[in-house]
Order: C-alpha cells, then sequence, then structure tokens
C-alpha cells in the first residue's frame, strides 16, 4: 500500500511516500528555520504564508523522487494535529484535495502519534507493545504502545514540556532560534557543574519543567546583577543534564516496572546527542533493547505521517471524508 504523507504543523512543510507503514520512497522536506531565525522563533502567520508556498512543490517532489505519479497512490495521509492552525490548514487542504481528485482514502493522523511511528521506519523488526519516551515541543510523555494506533500515558509534565524549556533557555542564553540544537551543540563542551533543580514532583508519573526554567532565568539574572558573564557550555551542559536524567529514569523504570523489554525514544528532542546516548546507556545496563530513529526523522518530518497513516487506514482509525478540520490542539492524543 503507497501512501502519501502531508505534514505542515509549524515551520517544515513536508511531504513523503511510504509503502506498507515502513519502507520511505521519498522523504521531502522545505524547512523555514532561516525565515523564522530573524525572529527569534515561529511567527505563525510568516509559517502558513510560507506552507502555502511550498506544499505544492513540496507533494510533487516526493512523488518524483519515489518514482510513482499521483495515480499510484492508495491513499493521503496528513497531520491533523496538534499544531498551529494556520500551518495545520494548509496540509489538510491540500490532502483533502488530493483524495478528492483521486478518489483515494483520506487519512487523518495526530502528529504526536506520528513521531512514534518513526521508530517503524527505522526498524522494520519493532512491533508493538514497547514503551516509548516522547519529548517534543509541546509534549513530555511516557506511553505504552499497546497496539500500532493505540498508546497509554504512564507519565507526563504538568507544565512546560522539555522542548519548550530547551528553547525557553535558549532564549535567555542568546542563541539563535531553534535553540535546542545550539543547547545540545554546546553542551558537548561544557562541564555540568551548575546544580539546577531536576523536573520531578514526587511522583513518578508527573514531571515539571517550568522550575528548571526559572533556575537558568534565575542564575543569569545573578550572574548579571554581579556583572559576570555566564560559562554558556557548562549552562547548556547543566541544563540538559537536569533535564534529561530524570527522563531516562523514570522510563527505565517503568519497563522494569511493567515487564516491557523495548524502550523506544521519539519526537523532536529525541535528535538531542546527550538524550540518546544516556537513554540507549541506561537500557543496555539492564539488558532492555533500545531504538531510535535517526536525527532526520525525530524533527519533523512526513514520512512518519505516512507511516501511521498506513497503520490508521489498517486499524480503520482516522478514516475522514471531506469535512475534516485541524485542530491546533491535536485531541485524543493516546
Amino acid at each position: 500500500m503507497i501512501v502519501l504523507g502531508i505534514e505542515s504543523s509549524c515551520d517544515e512543510t513536508a511531504a513523503s511516500v511510504v509503502e506498507d507503514g515502513r519502507i520511505v520512497k521519498s522523504n521531502i522536506i522545505a524547512s523555514q528555520i532561516e525565515i523564522h531565525r530573524r525572529f527569534g522563533g515561529v511567527v505563525p502567520e510568516v509559517a502558513s504564508r510560507n506552507h502555502t508556498m511550498a506544499i505544492v512543490e513540496t507533494i510533487e517532489r516526493a512523488l518524483d523522487e519515489a518514482g510513482l505519479r499521483k495515480q499510484d497512490l492508495d491513499a493521503v495521509a496528513v497531520t491533523k494535529g496538534g499544531g498551529l492552525i494556520g500551518a495545520l490548514l494548509v496540509g489538510v487542504s491540500a490532502a483533502k484535495a488530493l483524495a478528492y481528485a483521486l478518489s483515494i482514502p483520506l487519512i487523518a493522523v495526530n502528529h504526536t502519534m506520528g513521531h512514534i511511528a518513526a521508530n517503524y521506519l527505522a526498524y522494520p523488526e519493532l512491533e508493538p507493545p514497547y514503551l516509548c519516551l516522547v519529548v517534543s515541543g509541546g509534549h513530555t510523555v511516557i506511553v505504552r504502545a499497546e497496539t500500532y494506533t493505540r498508546h497509554s500515558v504512564i507519565a507526563s509534565t504538568v507544565d512546560d514540556a522539555i522542548g519548550e524549556a530547551f528553547d525557553k533557555a535558549a532564549r535567555k542564553l542568546g542563541l539563535p532560534y531553534p535553540g535546542g540544537p545550539e543547547i545540545d551543540r554546546l553542551a558537548q563542551r561544557g562541564t555540568p557543574s551548575i546544580a539546577f533543580p531536576k523536573p520531578q514532583t514526587g511522583d513518578p508519573s508527573k514531571f515539571s519543567y517550568s522550575g528548571l526554567k526559572t533556575a537558568v532565568v534565575n542564575y543569569l539574572h545573578r550572574l548579571e546583577q554581579n556583572g559576570e558573564k555566564p560559562d554558556l557550555p557548562d549552562v547548556c551542559a547543566s541544563f540538559e543534564r537536569a533535564a534529561c536524567d530524570p527522563l531516562v529514569l523514570a522510563t527505565v523504570r517503568a519497563a522494569e516496572a511493567y515487564g516491557i523489554e523495548r524502550v523506544a525514544l521519539a519526537g523532536g528532542v529525541a535528535a538531542n546527542t546527550y538524550l540518546r546516548s544516556a537513554l540507549g546507556e541506561s537500557c543496555a545496563k539492564r539488558g532492555l533493547s533500545f531504538f531510535v530513529p535517526p536525527p532526520i526523522l525525530c524533527t519533523d518530518n512526513a514520512a512518519m505521517i505516512a507511516s501511521l497513516g498506513y497503520y490508521n487506514y489498517r486499524d480503520g482509525v482516522g478514516l475522514s471524508d471531506l469535512t475534516l478540520n485541524a485542530s491546533s490542539t491535536g485531541e485524543g492524543f493516546f
């Protein structure tokens, strides 16, 4: 089954062709990073306009790279939510037009669950059940993948997501957008010598990142008041470990508690080199199998949307008609 995936939830216009939910035939991403960097973050209206300009060419490039015509498609899958509503509407509108013109199924996909499905593209042998730590700009959750389309939440953040904390810390440090990769790069040269608070609440099923974010701000203010400048690599290394270590520990403990031998990592923050390494090493020490997609499949892409679209279609989930609308909240994540 050949599925075209379309992703436009934030600042990446993406289209991908995937066969049987596992084989990537093409994966095209038109990034807007350079456009939004001048503003220090994503401007929703600017993102929407650029999606509109890029969507047709991106889809055509995905088909060309796959060596296929539109008539060869069996279905079209699209990110319904969550994300920026204007940006989402561009992708949803394009998908509806294709589904109508080609008389093929239209499949709605949840963006966060799409990140989990990226692991299927990297690991053909991976099948549910398994545990997955999902870390992104909007979510920090540990879920148990019961099936390809049904997940139960084991732990989550009660306020900021880890990706949001990375972005806000980077902005206070004066780092360019996107901040997460910049913190990752600098942290590799630093020493985690600053005792920032870890995002723990006393309840192993809940994390809180607002305090860590505030601690970074207060630390920088104290240095400024004393006429001192921060050692950026050390601050980044300290922040990174404070943010990631509790998630690593909670994930492996949850795997042991539930008797699950396979652990996956997904979401934009899954591209962070420290988190990938720390969780991988922790799993190896406990004899757990560890899965994480390559960085290109961790950040927003349409291959993961096409993959989950295939399984949604197979399980009768997200099958839509031309009344499909976008949802900024992406309700019903799991």
